[in-house]
């Protein structure tokens, strides 16, 4: 195991190429936070795009979910289709309270990281305590990473990591290079018996969120990581090994860059998908026709008469008769799965699913 030193890296860490793709990302960034403000629903966004995360980021870890079982089940109600609907919810509600956790703080402290993995795993075993962890090669089983094993090191390190988060006085890098180097040290730290690289990825979207790079939290590197994974772990390593931080910086940026303009992409046709759905529904059955009806259909890819009921605080009669109408206009899906009705908003749906 190679000692891991302390933050701020004692090297420059911005090189030409470093400061040019920064400032590509800080453009796509801008025009993200920018064009979310579209939607007129926060919540829209942060359910559909966190929970469409959370099964991006657990697929990393081999948490596989299809959408199916994700759009059927209920957190709030603690209702899951599979082991693997729940784990991706657990994490899709982590993320949110990590969320409200740094915009009613404004820090990103020790103690929220601790909150968020808690969430995650559904247990309070904090940092780990005793020896044994170590990062094997999934193809040979081979060990390729030996992070800290001590409890007061993990605890040391862990300190100077939130020192530098929050002080910016530490150092002068561009935000995107820190949240680069605070995601690596992080990884390498290893802090958790488990739940790291589900963790690690929360903290670099509540980065953004506590630097006002973005105001909701829907930046999300999962895919793109899924998409060039073993160059992911490779830099990692190598990072580790040489000590050369440009390639892992790159990575990143890389990572931000195609993130948002995906997402600025996902966004766009949502907007243009809900302003479709509007004059539809405002043409064709005035009567029913409300923002919160849209919201809903646009929050819920599958919806259900309860979510209606509940959003529009209407009559389950009354709910029925919205859907059965939505149906006929062809504008959502019955599908009966179960004892349950649910009601697919495909255009939403294919969107989540096929985002470019």
């Amino acid at each position: 195991m190679g000692d891991i030193a302390l933050l701020p890296p004692q090297v420059d860490v911005e090189s030409k190429r470093i400061l040019k793709k920064t400032a590509e990302a800080h453009r796509y960034l801008a025009e993200l936070k920018g064009i979310a403000s579209s939607i007129p629903n926060k919540n829209i966004l942060i359910d559909t795009l966190a929970l469409q995360e959370a099964r991006e980021s657990s697929a990393i870890e081999n948490i596989i979910s299809t959408f199916d079982d994700l759009y059927q089940s209920n957190y709030q109600a603690q209702s899951f289709i599979s082991s693997a609907a729940k784990e991706v919810h657990a994490y899709s509600n982590a993320l949110k309270k990590g969320f409200e956790l740094v915009k009613n703080s404004g820090l990103l402290t020790n103690k929220i990281i601790l909150e968020i993995q808690a969430q995650i795993e559904s247990n309070t075993a904090g940092f780990r305590k005793l020896p044994g962890t170590k990062l094997l090669n999934e193809a040979t089983g081979q060990m390729v990473y030996l992070p800290p094993q001590d409890y007061d090191t993990i605890l040391s390190l862990m300190d100077n990591l939130q020192k530098y988060i929050n002080d910016d006085d530490i150092s002068d890098v561009d935000p995107l290079v820190k949240m680069a180097i605070i995601h690596h040290q992080f990884e390498s730290i290893h802090p958790f018996y488990d739940g790291n690289g589900r963790t690690g990825r929360i903290i670099n979207i509540l980065y953004l969120i506590k630097n006002d790079l973005l105001t909701l939290p829907i930046l999300y590197l999962s895919r793109y990581i899924i998409k060039y994974k073993s160059e992911y772990y490779r830099l990692l390593q190598y990072t580790r090994d040489s000590h050369d931080w440009e390639p892992w910086i790159i990575y990143i940026l890389d990572a931000i860059i195609d993130t948002s303009k995906n997402t600025i992409h996902v966004i766009k046709q949502m907007s243009s998908a809900m302003q479709k759905y509007k004059l539809i529904i405002r043409t064709e059955t005035p009567k029913i026709y409300s923002q919160d009806l849209l919201n809903n259909l646009f929050r819920y890819p599958y919806t259900k008469i309860e979510y209606i009921m509940n959003d529009l605080n209407i009559s389950r009669n009354t709910a029925i008769r919205y859907l059965d109408q939505l149906e006929k206009l062809d504008l959502i899906q019955k599908k009966k799965i179960g004892r349950d009705n649910f009601f697919i908003n495909k255009a939403l749906l294919d969107l989540l699913i096929y985002p470019v």
